[in-house]
């Protein structure tokens, strides 16, 4: 008897070509779903912040998030959480890196005054620097913002901040730079105010120049020693 092999000569050389292509097929599919391509996490969460800075929480989608990230939903899911999670970061990497010099000024200069001026001259160049999104991220990033945890938490940040201008007054006040009968929250808001004010108004355009000139008005009315 003849095996079919034999009769059919071509039968078993084309019947390996396929195996062999299926094989390749199988690798390159293989390939396509290997590891995903890595990616700087630092340079990606640096997008976010300008992103998030920019349009606010609200306005900036995941999808506009994983664009100018450049990575995929997983990645970004796996690498910082939900958009909720990633904001969060983002604010903490924003105060650190951006929105710190205002800590430094009233920690470091030696009075109050000296503190108050140094900060809103610092805020005047901040706010407008052509490197990044004008004006304040934690000012304006829950603007139109349905979400009532992030309005809260940027809230909290910026109270902080009115409690920190307070506390420094009060120190100004023991030390004798200040007269006792000041007012140490009315002047705290009234330097909040003066923040908040040259944050908007740096994006609405104002100068580094007209902020700085405000900000020279603002200290005029502080009390002297």
């Amino acid at each position: 008897m003849v095996s079919r092999q034999q009769t059919e000569p071509g039968t078993a050389v084309h019947k390996d070509a396929e195996d062999a292509e299926g094989a390749d097929n199988v690798k390159v599919v293989t390939k396509q779903r290997g590891r995903p391509r890595s990616f700087d996490r630092e340079t990606a969460l640096e997008k976010a912040i300008l992103a998030f800075w920019e349009h606010g929480y609200e306005a900036t989608s995941v999808s506009d998030l994983t664009r100018v990230m450049g990575i995929g939903a997983p990645s970004l899911y796996a690498a910082f959480g939900d958009k909720r999670s990633l904001f969060d970061e983002v604010v903490r990497e924003y105060g650190a890196k951006y929105g710190s010099f205002g800590e430094r000024a009233l920690a470091e200069e030696p009075t109050a005054r000296a503190a108050v001026e140094r900060m809103l001259r610092e805020a005047a160049a901040e706010y407008t620097d052509p490197g990044h999104p004008h004006g304040c991220l934690v000012i304006h990033a829950a603007i139109n913002c349905t979400s009532p945890e992030v309005e809260e938490s940027l809230r909290e940040r910026r109270n902080a901040s009115l409690a920190a201008f307070e506390s420094r007054i009060k120190a100004g006040i023991a030390a004798g730079e200040l007269s006792a009968d000041t007012d140490a929250a009315a002047l705290a808001r009234h330097t909040g105010a003066i923040i908040q004010g040259m944050s908007q108004q740096a994006r609405d355009g104002a100068t580094k120049e007209e902020l700085e000139a405000l900000a020279e008005l603002a200290m005029a009315i502080w009390p002297r020693p």
